[in-house]
């Protein structure tokens, strides 16, 4: 574990509130229906908390620990040049839910954190919830604009994609 600094306040606001988002940040919000049963949350869940989920994405990752765990350093790395240093804030598993967020920390391209949550709601139904607020940090995704913001949509919209399909065939009837 590193102790360099995150890179912007308030660290950990997702944890209560996956929808807040800190003043001069831009909020990201993407649900993916998953399918339905414990199997399915069991599975999903274990998916994101042991970055199986970003993984089968495509991206690198290089991780501290096995497991998401707080004060976990985290470095992604998108198509074999961006480099996404990262470290584990929270942590949750719950019967009905489970998840992990990090904060941005030097060197990432973006400010902010994000969140990557799996839950059964009261009727089975399993969700994923990929909630964020960032901000560019980089040059290149200042400059980037509304194209850096659809990117980080697409790749959460992905990350849904990718743990549905690690989760299939394994809905209860």
């Amino acid at each position: 574990m590193s102790s360099a600094p995150f890179t912007y306040e308030p660290v950990g606001a997702t944890r209560d509130d996956l929808t807040s988002c800190p003043p001069g940040f831009r909020p990201m919000l993407v649900r993916t229906r998953l399918g339905e049963g414990h199997e399915v949350f069991r599975r999903a869940a274990d998916a994101v908390l042991t970055w199986e989920m970003h993984r089968a994405l495509g991206v690198g990752i290089d991780a501290t620990a096995d497991r998401a765990a707080p004060g976990v350093d985290v470095t992604v790395t998108l198509a074999g040049v961006i480099r996404a240093p990262c470290r584990v804030i929270w942590t949750t598993e719950e019967p009905r839910r489970a998840g992990w967020a990090y904060g941005t920390l030097q060197g990432h391209p973006e400010c902010g954190e994000e969140a990557f949550v799996v839950d059964r709601t009261g009727d089975g139904t399993v969700w994923l919830t990929v909630a964020a607020f960032s901000k560019g940090a980089a040059w290149y995704a200042r400059a980037g604009g509304p194209a850096t913001r659809g990117l980080q949509h697409a790749y959460a919209r992905r990350c849904g994609t990718v743990l549905k399909r690690l989760c299939a065939g394994l809905s209860e009837s």
